[in-house]
């Protein structure tokens, strides 16, 4: 915008002296002595800045959201290599898997594979939300990179219909 901060009018008063109001904004004159072509002009100034304005400020937007995916998505690649560093698939000799936020101990002969349904044991939140017993789970991802304590699974869960298709007995 144009800075008539300490600018006057300036035009002829009836007295001939300079009109002593002043500016503001993209006003060229005050509003006693602003011809139509002046407050047109002020106007056309007035809406220039307004949209030259909002686009900067889309344009800025813009490029800060596309700069915080590229940041997102290096974090990302970041993240998955010091977990491929980390992650260990077996501890004490048996296979460690995720179940949602959780790593368990898999103690079974034949291993699991991710999207195998499994049962969980009974910890203090499960039996208030669930009841007692075992809770049934989805192995999200093998491998972990907790270095804590783990819980066993307590067994593959059955399939569909109630059989287990890697059970020799029923399955």
């Amino acid at each position: 915008m144009i800075d008539h901060s300490d600018q006057t009018c300036g035009r002829p008063t009836r007295s001939g002296s300079p009109c002593k109001i002043r500016l503001s904004g993209s006003d060229v004159a005050c509003s006693t002595h602003a011809t139509e072509q002046d407050k047109a002009v002020a106007e056309a100034h007035r809406r220039g800045w307004s949209d030259g304005y909002r686009l900067g400020s889309e344009s800025s937007a813009s490029l800060s959201k596309s700069r915080i995916e590229r940041l997102e998505q290096r974090v990302k690649e970041l993240e998955e290599q010091l977990d491929s560093n980390r992650r260990v698939y077996q501890v004490g000799g048996h296979q460690v898997v995720e179940v949602g936020r959780y790593t368990y101990r898999w103690r079974g002969n034949k291993p699991l594979a991710v999207g195998d349904r499994v049962l969980l044991p009974e910890n203090y939140v499960s039996r208030m939300k669930d009841g007692p017993g075992p809770t049934a789970g989805v192995v999200t991802k093998l491998g972990t990179t907790c270095r804590g304590p783990l819980s066993d699974i307590v067994e593959r869960a059955p399939a569909a219909g109630g059989q287990d298709p890697s059970d020799p007995v029923t399955g």
